[in-house]
């Protein structure tokens, strides 16, 4: 057992999305008291989920495009992706959750073998490009 199962915080790590990128879709914004220092900041809370996620700047912004409104009222409703990235954060590279509009990619599925073909069975009667010559009416100039 790790702490994070044992000790969940209140809100989104990106170490919670496991590498996955995630849909979800936005229930409101609300202004909450963060920290040890109480830091009012503005966190998304998604449907169906237990946790939500403290927006920085970069998020917000990319939530006005993406809700196509720089009010947070009119986010409900709207479907995003979160997912990991590293940042540079106080001189270290982190992981951290980002928002995008594309939906989470589908797992590739695996190309169906070829059928092969038997080859055609050689016509001593054919003209030389049946057979794999080239003649010069093949060159195309």
């Amino acid at each position: 057992m790790k702490s994070g199962d044992v000790f969940k915080g209140a809100f989104l790590k990106a170490a919670d999305l496991q590498g996955v990128r995630v849909r979800v879709t936005i229930e409101s914004v609300t202004m909450e008291d963060i920290g040890e220092e109480k830091e009012r900041r503005a966190v998304a809370h998604f449907r169906n989920k237990d946790r939500g996620l403290v927006l920085n700047k970069t998020n917000w912004a990319i939530l006005e495009e993406v809700c196509g409104s720089p009010d947070s009222d009119d986010w409900a409703g709207h479907t995003v992706t979160l997912y990991t990235a590293k940042v540079d954060y106080q001189g270290k590279r982190v992981d951290a959750i980002r928002v995008d509009d594309q939906p989470a990619p589908r797992a590739p599925v695996a190309p169906s073998r070829p059928q092969r073909q038997a080859p055609e069975p050689a016509d001593e009667e054919a003209p030389p490009a049946r057979r794999g010559a080239i003649s010069d009416d093949d060159i195309p100039f």
